[in-house]
């Protein structure tokens, strides 16, 4: 169920309205997508709405993680087509996911998630650090624009790395950091 606050803004198909009157609607201009949900026209797409969208997705089980977390938090413009989801609980999902769903079964632990319109996405430092560790062009474009959107953030997700015990592409992943506080110290101490 989605919180209140965001029930009166979103919708998913066949939940009040069927697909084809929201389809309808985006024709007509009343809505827009956000994520696999609608939301009026003049509704401001906030990270909170994003976060509510996936709420059929991720559920109180999963929390969303990688390029699903960096649109969540703003750093993208378009959600990604497969959204990367990680396992919140200690009980693991009996579902099968579709498709468009990217799925590690590893628990996350709490400290590494933060509420963000009812849904659970990885903090915005563990996202930065996720998003160094994975090696291809649109984890790389996501983890500019996130840590563009926050100076400083880099370093946070830096200190949360290093702190981590054995973990896959740790090395990899501080190299980037790294390089990326040392630039932020270079761009802003000149």
């Amino acid at each position: 169920m989605l919180p209140s606050m965001h029930r009166a803004f979103l919708f998913f198909p066949g939940d009040r309205l069927s697909s084809t009157e929201l389809c309808a609607a985006r024709l007509d201009g009343h809505v827009v997508e956000v994520g696999d949900a609608y939301a009026p026209a003049d509704t401001v797409e906030t990270a909170a709405l994003r976060g509510a969208s996936l709420l059929p997705l991720l559920g109180s089980a999963l929390a969303a993680t990688h390029l699903s977390a960096a649109w969540v938090l703003g750093a993208m413009p378009e959600p990604p087509a497969r959204h990367t989801v990680q396992r919140a609980s200690e009980r693991r999902p009996h579902s099968t996911f579709d498709v468009r769903v990217q799925y590690r079964d590893l628990q996350l632990p709490d400290a590494d998630l933060i509420l963000i319109g009812g849904a659970r996405v990885t903090t915005p430092e563990r996202t930065l650090a996720d998003l160094a560790r994975t090696d291809d062009a649109q984890h790389r474009r996501a983890f500019e624009l996130l840590a563009d959107a926050e100076p400083g953030l880099a370093a946070a997700a830096l200190e949360w790395l290093e702190a981590q015990g054995p973990i896959w592409a740790k090395r990899a992943g501080k190299e980037i950091l790294q390089a990326r506080v040392q630039d932020e110290v270079t761009r802003y101490t000149s």
